[in-house]
């Protein structure tokens, strides 16, 4: 399983009464007592298209807060189509390098289960 988590770049992540639904930290802890341990995380943040001047959540503050949570982060806009594609692509990636790996362990475990039997 996977989830992308939408930064809303026009609205500040900060923890108030009126954007609490944007508190990305809120809906992380959320993730990791309500999810499976190991799901993939992305964090996206939307309307790229628009000058960082007038955005309230600047690039360098979604990459900290990715950064934070050893999680990607890619800024994306529906209106251009910027990187919509590639945060798709990259959680699909992650999700199938995870569920390999994790075939690869429960296969090894198998073998050393044989040798001591």
């Amino acid at each position: 399983m996977g989830l992308g988590l939408i930064l809303d770049s026009t609205k500040d992540d900060e923890p108030d009464p009126y954007t609490r639904g944007y508190d990305i930290r809120n809906w992380i802890r959320n993730i990791e007592q309500h999810a499976s341990e190991n799901v993939n995380k992305i964090l996206v943040g939307n309307k790229a298209d628009m000058d960082e001047s007038k955005r309230a959540v600047p690039t360098s503050k979604g990459q900290a807060l990715a950064d934070e949570y050893g999680i990607k982060f890619f800024e994306t806009s529906a209106k251009t189509n910027l990187n919509v594609e590639e945060v798709f692509f990259s959680i699909a990636k992650d999700i199938k390098q995870r569920l390999t790996d994790t075939d690869s362990r429960a296969e090894d475990e198998k073998k050393c289960n044989r040798q001591f039997l």
